[in-house]
């Protein structure tokens, strides 16, 4: 196969960054796919990771960030990604494993910040340009054991900081996604990370033998 471009979503502590590197890992050791690249959003290039902390962790004199400019800034990260590091690697034959992607901001923005959709819709078709996943891994687990798996951390940013509400909306917004578009496969994260795994690696190897 040639390039492709495959992206792992969910709420935090679904296991997303682990599974990105399994599925790295396991293409080279597999099927031989040598050109791999990983990613993660918000961030990955320097003017992206200089955003990243302004999203996750708010700005000088702890300003409060409004919504929109939240999302504005998100977007602006994916862009700067999107153009300096995907494109160009696509581009050159590798593929593109990403730990979150334009479905982060359609369940956290849309879904649990409640943005308009229409803006939504409108800021993913101008910066995203037609480049869409080949295909997305939704791992799916309760907005409880996402926050259970979290508490351990020593800072929690600002959206992980958010009211359980806040995340239902988030799980329902990506559920919802997921049922409606053929190239999102829904995985239980609840299981182990090895259930998990395996999971994944049954639905590369249908996805190889069905390109």
């Amino acid at each position: 196969m040639d390039n492709r471009f495959i992206t792992i979503e969910g709420l935090d502590g679904a296991g997303k960054t682990t599974i990105t590197h399994r599925i790295s890992k396991y293409l080279k050791n597999q099927y031989g796919v040598t050109n791999i690249l990983t990613t993660h959003e918000p961030g990955g290039t320097p003017v992206s990771d200089f955003l990243r902390v302004l999203i996750k962790y708010g700005g000088p004199m702890n300003e409060p960030i409004n919504n929109i400019s939240e999302l504005l800034m998100i977007y602006a990260a994916r862009l700067q990604l999107i153009e300096n590091v995907i494109k160009p690697s696509l581009s050159k034959g590798y593929w593109v494993i990403g730990d979150r992607f334009d479905l982060s901001s359609q369940a956290y923005q849309g879904g649990g910040r409640e943005i308009d959709i229409l803006l939504l819709h409108a800021l993913s078709d101008r910066i995203t340009n037609t480049l869409s996943p080949d295909l997305t891994f939704y791992l799916d687990i309760s907005p409880e054991l996402s926050i259970s798996r979290i508490n351990h951390r020593q800072k929690l940013d600002r959206i992980e900081q958010e009211p359980l509400s806040f995340f239902d909306r988030v799980r329902s917004c990506y559920k919802k996604l997921a049922s409606e578009r053929k190239n999102i496969v829904t995985i239980d994260a609840t299981q182990s990370l090895e259930e998990v795994s395996v999971s994944i690696y049954r639905h590369l190897d249908w996805w190889f033998l069905h390109p």
